[in-house]
C-alpha cells in the first residue's frame, strides 16, 4: 500500500491553501471514483485533502430565480430536491440514471463532474493509455472500443466521459463555480470538460488547486420542458452507450428554445449547437427533429466497432424531442 498524508479542511480557503502546499494532493469528497482509482494504482496521491466538512452541501434559490447546488450535495439528495424535480427535471432524471442507490447516497455533485473515464485501458496500469501516461499510446483505438467516442476524439484518445449529470447540466446552460489560488470564477458546464486533442490527460478546464464549490442552474431554463434518456446494456447500474438531455420550448407553433446535449459519444458532454440552431424557429415536427439531429451527427467518426452509436443517439434524441413537443402540439389541436 502506498502511504499518503491526510488533511481535513475546515474552509474553502484552507482546502485550496493545503492543496497548494502539498505536492501531489487530491481533494476527497465522496471518494466513489478516486478511492477506486487509488486501489487500481491509477491515482497515487501523496496527500488527500478531505473537504467533506465544508459548508457546500445546500441547494438554494438565488434572488434572480437561479438555483445554486453546492459541490457536496449528494447525488441522491440532488435528484430528490423539489426545486430540481419541478424546474429542471432532466437533471433529476440524469442523476437517477447513474450508478446505484448506494453510490448516489455517497457521491457528490463536484465529484460527479470530476469522475474519470471508465475506459478499461485507462483503468489497467499494464495497458498503454495516453490519459494515464502521456506518450504511451491509446490501446483502445485499435483494441476494444465498442463503448468509446464517435465525436471529437483524436489520435491520442478515444475515451468517453461517463457522467450522466454533466450531460443534463450542459443542456440546461448550467455553470460550474470554482475557487482557487487566483480567486473565484465560473465556467459554462458545456465548456468545463475538454476534448482530448494532444493532451488527453487534461479532462477539464479546472486550474491547478481549484476546487469546485457549486453549480448554478440559470433562471432562463427553469420550468422549461426537459428530459434525459439513456441507452445502456442493462436496465440499471450501467454506463451509457448513448444518452441525450433535451430542453425544449415551443410557442406559437415553432421552437423558441432548444438545448441539446449528448452523453457517451465524446470525451465530454457534447453540446449539439448545430442541431439547436437548426431547431430554432422550426415547426416541431419529426422531420425537423431528424434534420437537426442528422446535421449534428454528420460530424461523427465511428471507430471499427462502435458505428451503432450514431443511429442509437439519433433515435434517442428524436424520440425525446418529439415527446417534449407533444403537449404544445396537443394544445394547438382544434
Amino acid at each position: 500500500m502506498k502511504e499518503f498524508a491526510y488533511v481535513r479542511a475546515a474552509s474553502v480557503e484552507e482546502a485550496t491553501s493545503a492543496y497548494a502546499s502539498h505536492a501531489g494532493a487530491r481533494y476527497l469528497g465522496g471518494g466513489t471514483n478516486l478511492v477506486d482509482l487509488m486501489k487500481l494504482g491509477v491515482e497515487r496521491p501523496a496527500t488527500l485533502i478531505d473537504i467533506t466538512r465544508l459548508p457546500l452541501d445546500a441547494v438554494e434559490e438565488l434572488p434572480d430565480g437561479a438555483l445554486r447546488i453546492g459541490a457536496l450535495v449528494r447525488n441522491s439528495d440532488l435528484a430528490a430536491h423539489p426545486l430540481v424535480r419541478d424546474r429542471y427535471p432532466a437533471l433529476s432524471q440524469a442523476v437517477l440514471a447513474g450508478a446505484s442507490g448506494q453510490l448516489r447516497n455517497a457521491a457528490t455533485t463536484g465529484g460527479n463532474l470530476l469522475q474519470r473515464t471508465r475506459c478499461p485501458y485507462f483503468q489497467d496500469v499494464s495497458k498503454p493509455c495516453n490519459k494515464r501516461e502521456p506518450g504511451s499510446g491509446c490501446g483502445a483505438r485499435d483494441g476494444v472500443h465498442r463503448d468509446h467516442a464517435v465525436l471529437g476524439h483524436s489520435a491520442h484518445c478515444v475515451a468517453t466521459h461517463p457522467s450522466d449529470m454533466a450531460v443534463a447540466l450542459a443542456a440546461l446552460d448550467g455553470r460550474v463555480e470554482l475557487s482557487g489560488p487566483d480567486g473565484a470564477r465560473s465556467v459554462a458546464a458545456a465548456d468545463f470538460h475538454r476534448l482530448p486533442g494532444d493532451r488527453p490527460e487534461q479532462d477539464t478546464e479546472i486550474r491547478p488547486g481549484e476546487l469546485i464549490t457549486g453549480v448554478v442552474l440559470p433562471a432562463v431554463t427553469a420550468g422549461l420542458p426537459s428530459a434525459y434518456r439513456k441507452a445502456r446494456d442493462r436496465a440499471s447500474y450501467a454506463f451509457a452507450l448513448a444518452s441525450v438531455a433535451v430542453v425544449l420550448r415551443v410557442s406559437d407553433g415553432v421552437v423558441v428554445h432548444a438545448g441539446l446535449a449528448f452523453g457517451a459519444l465524446a470525451h465530454r458532454p457534447w453540446r449539439a449547437r448545430r442541431a439547436e440552431e437548426a431547431l430554432l424557429g422550426a415547426a416541431p415536427t419529426t422531420a425537423a427533429f431528424e434534420h437537426a439531429v442528422d446535421l449534428e451527427l454528420s460530424a461523427a467518426r465511428p471507430l471499427r466497432d462502435n458505428a451503432f452509436k450514431v443511429p442509437l443517439a439519433r433515435n434517442l434524441a428524436v424520440d425525446v424531442l418529439s415527446r417534449l413537443a407533444e403537449p404544445a402540439l396537443t394544445r394547438r389541436t382544434p
